[in-house]
């Protein structure tokens, strides 16, 4: 698959607005149900491109190319019932004839935006629907919706990893105005789930910083309550962010899932933050892994090394890694000075897992994913 060698060719992850408003509590509710996965047969087989036309049962699973057309996701079979999340549409300026090698006007905050990574993962989506997994998951029930119509547009993207293995949550930024997934989620959320973790990615409300932190804490409890069913483990969980989304991570970190909401849950192991101005803390944060670029002119180094600094003095484990040469949203880092920093968070969260009773993903489902996406 050419996922792997484009994907480290492509530079994903970069720069969000950043928006500043505080988070409180919420009276949003729990969600309890879970559908049944939707096995796909292995018959059919894959096509090398999907022209966005009527489609029969043939071409459910095809794939797309960088000529497919924003309208061509949003309705391609494999992602029924959730196609409009792939992209980020939320800011509701877009035309449904764009081809995808234009993707990057769909993020004004973003940089690097490589439109043959963005297909190269799409397609990977595609092929793990046609392999029978379900890969999204409304995490609001439908009665919470009607009450509040706008948690409609929320859920998770769920990236296996090795059955009952921690599980990890991806935050993408947009400003909270739209949700960078495409950019700065599913990558991260596939790198995790190759190295035996379970990876979820959320698709949130915007708008609000306040309701992106509710619905990130409701999307935490949907996890542990049903994690039977998810086949995941609730022990030594992580939240990550990019910019905004690292924002929502941290506030989880500070004040747990019950400082959004009536939920008992316990707070994330750690908590990974790339390239965010946010400057609040608790003296009970979780281990903290921080990532930067020193030349970084929309989430201020020197704000992020404060925090670090004070965190350290207040007794929490931070590891803090400011990148020569490199600015905003570098993304994985490929082919620049913060290269290997994700692996590096992963070491981090690692050595302070707490759980005496919980077995980390296996050496040999690591070796088996090292450096490329197995079918």
């Amino acid at each position: 698959m050419k996922f792997v060698s484009r994907i480290i060719a492509g530079s994903l992850f970069f720069g969000l607005m950043l928006v500043y408003s505080g988070c409180a509590k919420s009276d949003a509710g729990i969600d309890t149900s879970m559908e049944e996965a939707t096995v796909m047969p292995e018959s059919i087989s894959r096509k090398s491109s999907y022209e966005g036309k009527s489609v029969n049962d043939k071409s459910k699973y095809a794939h797309v190319k960088v000529n497919n057309t924003i309208s061509d996701i949003v309705k391609h079979p494999a992602f029924e019932g959730f196609g409009q999340f792939i992209l980020p549409l939320t800011r509701g300026h877009y035309d449904e004839n764009m081809q995808l090698n234009h993707v990057s006007s769909l993020l004004p905050y973003h940089n690097n935006v490589d439109p043959v990574v963005v297909v190269d993962t799409i397609n990977y989506m595609i092929d793990k629907v046609q392999d029978g997994d379900k890969i999204f998951y409304p995490f609001y029930t439908a009665q919470q919706v009607q009450v509040d119509p706008s948690k409609k547009s929320t859920g998770l993207f769920f990236f296996k990893g090795e059955p009952r293995a921690p599980f990890a949550v991806v935050c993408p930024g947009g400003g909270f105005s739209y949700v960078g997934s495409v950019h700065e989620g599913f990558s991260y959320a596939i790198t995790l789930s190759q190295k035996g973790y379970n990876a979820f990615v959320i698709q949130y409300r915007v708008g609000s910083e306040k309701a992106a932190c509710e619905d990130l804490a409701a999307a935490i409890s949907y996890i542990f309550r049903n994690a039977e069913l998810l086949n995941v483990a609730t022990e030594d969980y992580s939240v990550w962010g990019s910019s905004a989304g690292a924002r929502m991570a941290a506030n989880i970190g500070s004040y747990g899932p019950s400082g959004f909401g009536y939920y008992e849950f316990p707070k994330p192991s750690t908590v990974v933050m790339a390239y965010t101005g946010h400057s609040t803390y608790t003296k009970d944060d979780p281990p903290t892994f921080v990532a930067v670029g020193e030349n970084d002119q929309i989430a201020n180094p020197a704000v992020m090394k404060r925090r670090a600094n004070v965190l350290r003095e207040a007794g929490v484990a931070v590891e803090f890694h400011q990148y020569p040469n490199i600015g905003h949203g570098f993304g994985l880092g490929i082919g620049t000075t913060a290269e290997g920093w994700l692996e590096a968070a992963v070491q981090f969260g690692e050595e302070h897992m707490g759980s005496n009773n919980f077995r980390r993903p296996s050496d040999s489902m690591k070796r088996e994913n090292n450096g490329r996406f197995s079918k």
